[in-house]
């Protein structure tokens, strides 16, 4: 008999953490009644390996907390478990319709309201009747401005639907570059900035604009710290270069780059 209950005892406390996953336990939908994770709790265990703890929530996946956080200017999610002793860090994909949940997240985080952003002062470079607009944060003494640039007058040059809305962004690590800004936006002159990305001289101002001082601050309100920065018109915020090609399959236009070189303004 002392065999038989000892083997049963066995037997529950075995049994034991499985049925808390049964139906009134935690596991069966509840589970997030029984745990929690503050924000300051996971900047403590999440320690040098991020800068900031931005959001904790429970995760699609039972089990984790899905913690957005930042690094280095980069907004990304990770996921700790339940019992505070494990982080995630990659993809998470739901098998019944093969979504990525973690790039999903991602996109969100870094994401803005597009209809926040003023653009009274942005140089058009394509068709203001395009039905795709993109924002563009760019600084004119940035190298990969300058790549980028060339790429977006292929894209107008290919899908005349597709515009450009330029924002000057100069960066304090380029010195001639707020002079430049303040020049280019003083005239309306898109022909100025062709002109700085190709190293040929600008005029100094001709007037007194407060408008790139008002972009430096909105770009730090928005989270963009570099250049280039695409803003697509779903909020969706893009840093750094992107070739012609690869802008219009992300733009969803049906258009191709023609075979040969495009012709471009000096």
């Amino acid at each position: 008999m002392k065999r038989m209950i000892l083997s049963l005892g066995l037997l529950l406390a075995i049994a034991a953490p499985a049925w808390g996953f049964m139906e009134g336990g935690c596991g069966a939908g509840q589970c997030a009644d029984c745990h929690n994770l503050t924000t300051a709790e996971a900047q403590k265990l999440l320690g040098n390996g991020i800068d900031k703890v931005l959001k904790v929530e429970q995760a699609e996946l039972p089990g984790l907390w899905a913690v957005e956080v930042e690094k280095d200017q980069r907004k990304f999610p990770l996921y700790v478990d339940y019992s505070k002793s494990y982080v995630v860090s990659g993809n998470i994909i739901r098998l019944k319709d093969k979504k990525n949940i973690t790039q999903e997240r991602a996109v969100r985080l870094n994401t803005v309201d597009v209809d926040k952003i003023p653009l009274d002062d942005a140089l058009w470079m394509g068709s203001r009747n395009a039905s795709t607009k993109v924002i563009v944060f760019t600084d004119p003494k940035c190298p990969y401005c300058k790549k980028l640039h060339a790429e977006l007058k292929k894209v107008v040059a290919a899908d005349p639907d597709i515009a450009f809305l330029i924002k000057l962004f100069p960066l304090p690590m380029h010195p001639e570059a707020y002079g430049i800004a303040q020049s280019i936006v003083c005239n309306e002159s898109l022909e100025l900035l062709d002109a700085a990305f190709a190293d040929k001289p600008v005029p100094p101002p001709i007037c007194k604009t407060k408008a790139v001082d008002e972009n430096l601050a909105l770009a730090k309100d928005l989270g963009i710290h570099s250049t280039p920065t695409l803003i697509l018109p779903d909020g969706q915020v893009l840093p750094g270069y992107r070739q012609a090609a690869d802008l219009l399959t992300l733009l969803g236009s049906d258009k191709s780059l023609p075979a040969g070189p495009v012709a471009q303004k000096p």
